[in-house]
């Protein structure tokens, strides 16, 4: 079964992708969890996302588009990117998780994916 890992990372954690201090580490520690999903066979898919400044948020409402740069809500932690596994049940896919850097600072959302 296919599942999507959403990585959540406070504005610290996006400023660790780029501070010079931090940025060896922080690549570093997704490297390698990226390794061991590729190696295992299990990830499908999966990107880093840019910072939430970058994203626009559209809505409809009355027939009219509304557009709305960055992002919208404004809460803690933000969504920074994620991976698509595809493993045999939904505990499988928390233990893949737990091992996602960000689980040890930020938050992992884990997804079963809806077969269309």
């Amino acid at each position: 079964m296919k599942y999507t890992i959403l990585i959540y990372e406070s504005e610290s954690d996006f400023k660790a992708r780029t501070d010079e201090g931090r940025k060896a580490a922080y690549w570093g520690a997704y490297r390698a969890y990226t390794t061991a999903l590729r190696e295992a066979g299990v990830m499908t898919g999966g990107a880093a996302l840019q910072p939430p400044h970058a994203g626009t948020t559209v809505r409809q409402r009355d027939g009219k588009r509304h557009v709305q740069d960055g992002p919208y809500a404004e809460t803690k932690e933000q969504l920074g990117g994620f991976y698509e596994i595809d493993v045999p049940d939904l505990d499988t896919a928390l233990q893949w998780a737990a091992r996602c850097p960000a689980a040890a600072h930020g938050s992992v959302e884990v997804r079963p994916n809806l077969v269309m």
